[in-house]
Parts: C-alpha cells; sequence; structure tokens
C-alpha cells in the first residue's frame, strides 16, 4: 500500500508570484504565510494562500489533520471509483511543501481522525483501518460498511469512552425507487442495520478492539458535517449538518443544524427542515414524532465538515464551531464560524471567514471548501475538493 515518491515545491520570492496564473485558476500577487497569496475575502488582518494543488498531485482533497508540528496527514478520493483513494503525508514549512503518498488505491477514503490510542484512523468507503503514525502498519477496525448508492462516504468523530461516531448515508437521494415511487416505510431506513444513520462503533480492551457496533441516530440523509463538542465540565454533544434532499428549488429545502440525541429519528425521507413532510409522504407520516433540528441553514449550501476550534488559539474563532459551506448555490462556498452555548446550541448569526468565493474568470475559480483543519500554530487549513487545492487562512503581514 505504499509508494516511496516525492514531490516537492519549493515557491519563490514575492515578486516572483505577481500577477501569475496558477493551475488552480487562482491569481496571484504577494505571499500569505510564505505562499502566493489568492484573491478570497478573509477577515481584517488575515490573508489566503495557495499550499498545494495539482502540481503537487492533489487530484479530490478531503480531509486533513496534523499529527506532529509541520506534519500532516491528507486524504485524497482521487475520484469517485473505488481504487483511486491515496493517504498523503505533508511536511508545511514557510513557502515550501514536501507531498509523500502513504497508501494508494483507497476505496473512496474520507474520515481522517486520531483515536484514543493516538493512531490515526481512515474511514474508506466499506471500512474503518488505522495504523500508528511512525509506524505505518493498517489494521482493520470495521468492516463490512455499505459503501453502494449516492452516499458511500464514511465521517468519523471521536467521543468519549472509546465512542467512535460514523456515517452510513442513504442509498438514494429521496427513497425513490426504480419506478420514480417512494415506498412507505422506506427500505432504507428499515431493520437493524439501516442507512441514512450516524453510528456508534465503541472500541475498548488494552488495544482498542471494536466491541460493539450499532445506529446512535437514524433519519440522516448524510452526516459528513459531523463533530463532538465537549464543553469544560458537561456532557459531550454530537453535532452533526444534514446534507438534505434535493430539490431543483433555489431556497429550499433548508439544511439541518442537529444535536444529535441517542436513538433519536431526524426524519429522512419522510421529513425535513423544522418537521415537514417531504414531497411524496405528504398525509403519508407524523413529522412530529421526528427529532426537530436546533437550527436550520440556507438551502443547498451543502456543509462538507465542520469542527470545533480550540478555546485557547490566538484567533477570534476560538472556541467557535468552523463549518465548510461547499454548495454550488448562492449562500456557499464559503467557511463559517458559530459560537455554541454550553449545550452545543449556536448562538447568533455566525462570521464569515472565508468567503465572497464566486468564480471570476482570471482571478479565481468558485470556491469548494471541502475540509478544515487548525494546526498546533491556529492557522486554518482548507481544502478543496473541485480545485484540487489546499489553502491556508493565515495573518496578514
Amino acid at each position: 500500500m505504499t509508494s516511496g515518491f516525492f514531490v516537492r515545491l519549493l515557491l519563490g520570492m514575492a515578486c516572483g508570484f505577481a500577477g501569475l496564473a496558477q493551475a488552480a485558476g487562482y491569481k496571484t500577487g504577494g505571499l500569505c504565510e510564505g505562499f502566493p497569496k489568492v484573491q478570497v475575502k478573509a477577515p481584517a488582518g488575515y490573508c489566503t494562500g495557495l499550499v498545494a494543488d495539482e502540481r503537487q498531485g492533489l487530484k479530490l482533497p478531503r480531509r486533513m489533520l496534523e499529527v506532529a508540528p509541520g506534519r500532516f496527514w491528507l486524504v485524497d478520493m482521487g475520484g469517485w471509483d473505488a481504487g483511486r483513494g491515496r493517504l498523503l503525508e505533508l511536511h508545511i514549512a514557510p513557502g515550501a511543501v514536501t507531498v509523500k503518498v502513504l497508501a494508494s488505491k483507497l476505496d473512496r477514503p474520507l474520515g481522517l481522525a486520531i483515536g484514543p490510542d493516538k493512531k490515526v484512523y481512515i474511514g474508506e468507503a466499506t471500512r474503518i483501518w488505522r495504523t500508528a503514525v511512525d509506524r505505518f502498519a493498517p489494521e482493520n477496525v470495521v468492516t463490512g460498511l455499505p459503501g453502494d448508492g449516492a452516499h458511500p462516504l464514511k465521517e468519523l468523530a471521536f467521543g468519549s469512552g472509546g465512542r467512535l461516531y460514523i456515517n452510513v448515508g442513504s442509498f438514494s437521494d429521496s427513497c425513490r425507487n426504480e419506478a420514480q415511487q417512494q415506498p412507505f416505510p422506506c427500505p432504507e431506513v428499515v431493520g437493524p442495520q439501516p442507512r441514512a444513520a450516524v453510528y456508534e462503533a465503541v472500541l475498548g480492551g488494552p488495544d482498542w478492539q471494536l466491541q460493539s457496533l450499532k445506529p446512535f441516530a437514524t433519519g440522516l440523509r448524510n452526516s459528513l458535517a459531523l463533530t463532538v463538542y465537549r464543553p469544560p465540565g458537561l456532557p459531550e454533544v454530537v453535532l452533526q449538518g444534514e446534507n438534505s434532499v434535493d430539490y431543483p428549488q433555489a431556497n429550499t429545502p433548508r439544511e439541518e443544524f442537529n444535536r444529535l440525541q441517542a436513538g433519536g429519528n431526524y426524519g429522512w425521507p419522510y421529513c425535513l427542515e423544522n418537521r415537514q413532510a417531504a414531497r411524496g409522504y405528504e398525509k403519508r407520516v407524523d413529522c412530529q414524532r421526528t427529532r426537530a433540528p436546533a437550527l436550520l441553514w440556507p438551502a443547498h449550501i451543502a456543509p462538507l465538515q465542520m469542527l470545533v476550534a480550540p478555546g485557547a488559539l490566538p484567533q477570534p474563532w476560538a472556541g467557535q464551531l468552523l463549518v465548510a459551506w461547499h454548495g454550488h448555490r448562492a449562500g456557499a462556498q464559503r467557511v463559517m464560524a458559530f459560537a455554541l452555548d454550553t449545550t452545543g446550541k449556536i448562538k447568533g448569526k455566525g462570521t464569515q471567514i472565508l468567503g465572497n468565493w464566486s468564480a471570476q474568470p482570471g482571478i479565481r475559480p468558485q470556491g469548494a471548501p471541502t475540509g478544515l483543519t487548525l494546526d498546533s500554530t491556529g492557522r486554518l487549513f482548507v481544502l478543496e475538493d473541485r480545485n484540487h487545492t489546499l489553502l491556508v487562512l493565515g495573518r496578514d503581514k
């Protein structure tokens, strides 16, 4: 699974970058954190830099995390066909990035998380595996997960006590069969192993082996935005951003922000938004029996990752929920920050960190933020899948 090839980029001085059109479609000028500065609106005092793109081998990057200072692991799906994914290691220094392939031929990998055993967990379409950082030795943790249909990707989020939360997305958009009928009950959400759910795997013992795997919350079409919030001294809360049904209208249905409760049903495919019947299920279900969302976000923003920024960071969004809004319609193509109360509810309207990301020929492509990570210094890194890029939000000096 390993490969020995390296790709190295040494970026020149600021004058060499001025006005240069990058392979990713970004026009650059000046430097940001030692990398070419691009025109994506950042907060006052900050800038956006282009760290890597197709020239460093990025194809469909989705998740990244820091495993040691300046050392990052990155999941690149490669495409939507099985066997094209890779796990990459990046060493990032001001103005330079080195890329190494750790694993290849992965099946649509997405989830990337550090477990209680300090190993890195990787979520492929049908399995979860892990490895130590300094001794690469893949070991299966969960196998036999469904990897077919419209939503095969597995997001991961660790809670306390060895609990690992896993997205198992729905097979379809709205439970339509080949005849375009919507059966009731929907076969995807019945039985002991339903789709459209967040599962809870419990790991334990001296080697953190799988002890149990069961649905934690159901009626969730696709939970690519999934994280655990741990307020000091209070119970942790599993937070989820719903990618809702794909109606053709631009303003409906709105995406849901949910505080997941064990055993809760959040409505898919029968109900959406604030307990409203979905099209095709009117007068067939009682949506009041489902859990109401904690908040509604704009329609079609497609939240594709979220994380809670550590409270000790020297940034204004410390302690807040960061969310990548990936959707191609108006209102998306941005990274948002939301203040949370101690129960995991969002306070206020939120603040845009990166945005105004519409396509401008010769200046930039339309934004496609899909992955977020913060390093030990507080720098925010943003992955774009469609644009094949890794960006950094840093101080504008």
